[in-house]
């Protein structure tokens, strides 16, 4: 690569949390090297803020826990396949990949035994010091640098031969600590008096068709004890309206609440003892985006 070539970097993310993660990483890429950067790879919404064309929909991998695993893994091997001949094809300078050990690790196992030696970067150690310590190792074989999350994990990684750096925990600069409530409820036609829930079910389809109903169960119990309430549903791109859910509320049904392209989203859920709509429970929604 010379002086006047772009940095070609091929980024991975095989899931929400990944997707903030990879959009962050191509902005602060792209303030430190200008326009001299070329992206592909595999991404949310986040990442296609930053110009990225997801060469695989995140929705293909953004699942969890064996029971969703296994039916699916004919679909996840087969974009495994796909992501290694496609990296070779395009030859970047660099691959990173964002947390998704499940789908991130087969990619580049699969790259070292087709003998690949670009560099293999990995986003987001795993919790080797809590459990199954051996996975230090394993990425040793594979990866040639990590960037981790919190501060005390470069050691667990440096001792079995890994590069490792820590790179910030990405709370700390999500301006979650400056959030602006009256703000929000002024944009949202809320009062100072309305009390208002966040809930938070999960990021994957099937971890949220399993949550939901447990969350509106509660819900629903809450509002005997403290009254009426408004709820705030942060939601991405992989819970379009329009996907089914199947839940002890109801027969499964279909959302048919618009939801912003490319932006952040919230449902915003009147609570009412009559009227719960959410897709497989009773709850009445309205999607708005933050101002």
């Amino acid at each position: 690569m010379t002086a006047t070539e772009a940095t070609f970097i091929f980024l991975i993310a095989g899931e929400p949390s990944g997707d903030a993660l990879g959009g962050a990483l191509i902005a602060a890429l792209r303030q430190r090297i200008g326009g001299n950067l070329r992206i592909a790879g595999i991404g949310g919404e986040r990442m296609q803020d930053q110009g990225l064309e997801s060469l695989v929909p995140l929705d293909d991998l953004a699942i969890m826990g064996v029971a969703e695993v296994l039916p699916r893994a004919p679909v996840i091997l087969r974009r495994v396949r796909e992501t290694v001949r496609m990296i070779r094809t395009l030859r970047p300078d660099a691959v990173v990949t964002i947390d998704s050990s499940g789908f991130s690790w087969r990619v580049a196992q699969r790259l070292r035994r087709r003998g690949e030696t670009l560099p293999l970067i990995h986003y987001v150690a795993p919790m080797v010091w809590a459990w199954r310590a051996g996975r230090a190792r394993r990425m040793a074989r594979w990866y040639d640098h990590l960037m981790t999350l919190l501060p005390f994990e470069p050691p667990y990684f440096e001792r079995v031969g890994l590069s490792c750096r820590y790179v910030g925990h990405p709370v700390l600069e999500s301006g979650a600590d400056r959030g602006d409530g009256s703000r929000f409820r002024a944009a949202h036609g809320l009062t100072e008096k309305d009390a208002l829930i966040t809930v938070l079910p999960g990021s994957r389809v099937g971890e949220v068709r399993r949550l939901l109903p447990i969350f509106g169960s509660t819900l629903s119990h809450l509002e005997g004890v403290i009254g009426p309430f408004r709820v705030v549903v942060p939601t991405v791109a992989t819970l379009l309206p329009g996907q089914e859910t199947q839940s002890s509320c109801s027969s499964p049904r279909r959302s048919t609440t618009p939801s912003p392209p490319a932006a952040r989203r919230w449902r915003l859920l009147d609570r009412s003892r009559s009227n719960w709509r959410w897709p497989g429970c009773r709850w009445s929604s309205a999607t708005v985006s933050t101002p």
